[in-house]
């Protein structure tokens, strides 16, 4: 039984990283028209999952992508999905690609099984777009993206405190009205 919920278990963890997803960093409706474009580029990379955290600037036909990325690739395919868009002279990338590590994978998946078994935070690390990013480096969590209030930051933070192994926990999350 323990092996089918830990197959169960697994199996879920996979299919978050794999579905296309980007956090809503900023009210789309005060974005330029160029940082409309470069967002929707971002939103439909392939293998952008919930493990991954892209933010970006614009500062006129120059874009600077941030974040880290556990899925392969992903930075070069930020860096040319958005150097294609009309307007943008040159992209600056500073994103970094996670090492692949078992340890780290092993956290990610702790934190989502936290999480999920929490009643109410299922829907920020879920869908297309989740509203709450989960990023591991070296044993290192970092929450990243939009709550709805303190209240549920501060459970994630503490949920993901809980996780062994874990050498630190970063609460970047901010509470924005409407999101979750």
């Amino acid at each position: 039984m323990k092996i089918i919920r830990n197959f169960i278990m697994m199996a879920f963890a996979v299919t978050l990283i794999s579905v296309v997803t980007v956090n809503a960093q900023t009210n789309i409706s005060s974005l330029s028209p160029l940082e409309k474009k470069v967002r929707k580029e971002i939103l439909t990379l392939p293998y952008y999952g919930l493990f991954d955290h892209i933010s970006f600037k614009v500062d006129g036909g120059t874009v600077t992508l941030y974040g880290k990325t556990t899925s392969l690739g992903t930075m070069k395919s930020a860096e040319r999905a958005v150097s294609r868009i009309p307007g943008v002279i040159e992209v600056v990338n500073n994103i970094d690609e996670l090492p692949p590590s078992s340890y780290d994978d092993r956290i990610r998946r702790q934190v989502v099984g936290e999480f999920v078994r929490s009643s109410g935070l299922y829907p920020y690390i879920s869908g297309v777009n989740p509203s709450v990013r989960i990023i591991v480096e070296n044993g290192r969590i970092t929450l990243e993206g939009y709550v709805a209030n303190k209240g549920t930051s501060n459970l994630m933070y503490l949920l993901a405190n809980r996780v062994p192994g874990t050498f630190g926990v970063t609460n970047n999350l901010i509470v924005e009205k409407n999101v979750g």
